[in-house]
């Protein structure tokens, strides 16, 4: 099988986009809540996202300016509070998570026009989504301007809300189905995580013998 070898410093920046958002799936989406210096809450998704760090436990957000190079909503009271909230999207509020991605100016609750309620930080200044399933509050860690119309947001981990019927606090694993976490990939696209199957890391012997490939389960 040959492959197309894509030269990145020939590709406009729209192109770059399409080939990395079409093949780098699927991606977890970070469903962003912060608020303004004047209180309006404000939400957004974002598919530039994922953990980097458990010790110190980080999370990063990829965030793009507006056509016109102002910043977006999220990283302005990002800047201004210096906090943020990072709530996972199930698949029972996609449609709501959908809503809250609609250009609606600064001063509009994304929250309240998607018919969700917010839910004062414990740690934090910030809201979280009360339908979500998940949510991190974050203390913004540092930023990184990568480009005059991008930056990498590095969020520290303060606290998590996980429902309760999803982790056990004994083993502090998580059942993926109970999660039910949306995925992102190209275009318009999106994807659930309910096709789920084991496959151990295997052993060097195992490797040697051959022996992995009949380690993976999709029951």
């Amino acid at each position: 099988m040959t492959h197309h070898a894509i030269r990145f410093a020939d590709l406009t920046e729209r192109q770059a986009y399409k080939v990395m958002i079409g093949t780098v799936v699927p991606r977890p989406i970070a469903w962003v809540t912060t608020v303004s210096p004047e209180g309006v809450a404000n939400a957004a998704p974002y598919s530039f996202f994922n953990c980097l760090s458990a010790d110190p436990p980080i999370l990063a957000l990829g965030i793009e300016n507006k056509p016109d190079g102002r910043f977006k909503d999220t990283a302005w009271n990002i800047r201004r509070t210096e906090v943020f909230t990072v709530n996972i999207c199930d698949m029972a509020n996609l449609v709501p998570m959908s809503a809250t991605a609609a250009g609606f100016e600064p001063e509009t609750d994304e929250l309240a026009m998607a018919g969700l309620a917010a839910v004062p930080g414990t740690m934090i200044d910030c809201p979280r989504i009360a339908e979500a399933p998940v949510a991190f509050e974050c203390r913004r860690h540092v930023s990184i301007a990568v480009s005059g119309a991008r930056e990498i947001i590095l969020g520290r981990i303060e606290m998590a809300h996980v429902r309760e019927d999803i982790i056990d606090l004994d083993t502090h694993y998580s059942d993926a189905r109970r999660l039910d976490a949306v995925g992102r990939m190209g275009g318009d696209g999106y994807c659930s995580t309910r096709d789920l199957f084991d496959l151990a890391t295997p052993s060097v012997a195992e490797v040697e013998t051959g022996r992995l490939r009949r380690t993976g389960s999709t029951d």
